[in-house]
């Protein structure tokens, strides 16, 4: 059963916003924007680079949505999560083209991306 409350649920399946993911390896954490696809209490990301080295080492991650109009917020949700790289290659274009279609973008766009799912623990939620 998921940890995030049903209202939040259809507010991370439907809306195009940015989440911010934050990484910690070391005693230094490292936030970077990401596009995600949310369902069933799990999260999909596709991402590279140092987001995806830090997974590697620290599997322990923070999400954080926030939908906002003319700058005056609407609702935030933060997860919190323990990622798990996939290294199948079907899995992730089948992610990447889920990802991709919620943000309207051509299905295979970001192909050198590494699928990473992120099991929610536990999340905050909150509208304004």
């Amino acid at each position: 059963m998921s940890t995030v409350p049903p209202e939040a649920e259809r507010l991370l399946e439907r809306e195009r916003v940015m989440a911010h993911l934050g990484t910690c390896v070391e005693g230094r954490p490292h936030v970077a924007p990401v596009w995600y696809r949310y369902a069933d209490g799990v999260v999909e990301i596709v991402t590279t680079g140092r987001k995806l080295a830090n997974i590697r080492q620290n599997p322990r991650v923070a999400l954080s949505i926030q939908k906002d109009d003319a700058g005056q917020t609407q609702w935030m949700v933060s997860l919190l999560g323990t990622a798990t790289v996939v290294e199948d290659e079907d899995e992730t274009a089948a992610a990447r083209r889920r990802i991709n279609e919620k943000y309207g973008v051509e299905p295979d766009a970001y192909a050198e991306n590494t699928l990473v799912r992120i099991e929610v623990g536990s999340a905050t939620y909150r509208t304004y």
